[in-house]
């Protein structure tokens, strides 16, 4: 049980890495070229990285207190 749990927490921590990843293109984009659409997309993938880290956030807390 406890195994599966830290891969779920990995998990999250693996998507914020994907995440930034898949974003960077679009950054690239947006910041060389001027696309807003890409621009556009930059923000929303920031959104989701801001409630991933959030909730990565509260478990670290938890588990800390936890101790």
């Amino acid at each position: 049980m406890a195994y599966k749990l830290k891969n779920q927490n990995m998990e999250k921590f693996s998507k914020v890495k994907e995440l930034l990843a898949s974003v960077e293109a679009d950054a690239e984009k947006f910041y060389n070229s001027g696309n807003n659409a890409a621009g556009t997309r930059v923000r929303k993938a920031m959104q989701d990285l801001k409630v991933l880290a959030q909730e990565i956030r509260a478990e670290v807390t938890e588990k800390k207190n936890a101790k």
